[in-house]
């Protein structure tokens, strides 16, 4: 089983693919369309022109694990239209209302915690 914690990057590929690709085809589409390594641990997060499917790619250490998630009926509402941009990153919370077909943007979160500074 796959998790998706919030120490992983997740990488959106914001031009559609050809849902013909497999973990092979996907991979060479992170090198050379992302710019990014697929065996960097990172989640890889692709749609289909049609936007009824998504894909996840990602590297475990052992192997790659390519998730498919077709909707029953319907689209997929949201995903990023950035002129230019190849690739947008995502948070963990905005990947799971992806998943359910929600607008990441509108999902709301407390910031992130940071440690703060020692006075030494």
């Amino acid at each position: 089983m796959i998790q998706i914690t919030p120490q992983m990057r997740i990488l959106l590929a914001v031009e559609p693919a050809d849902f013909r690709r497999q973990i092979d085809g996907l991979a060479r589409m992170c090198r050379a369309e992302l710019d990014s390594d697929p065996m960097s641990g990172a989640v890889f997060v692709f749609r289909n022109r049609r936007a009824t499917a998504i894909k996840l790619l990602t590297y475990d250490g052992q192997g790659f694990w390519l998730c498919h998630k077709r909707l029953s009926s319907g689209k997929f509402t949201w995903w990023p239209k950035e002129p230019g941009a190849k690739q947008v990153r995502l948070e963990v919370h905005e990947i799971q209302m992806l998943l359910w077909n929600g607008d990441p943007t509108q999902a709301q979160a407390q910031p992130h915690w940071r440690p703060l500074a020692t006075v030494g």
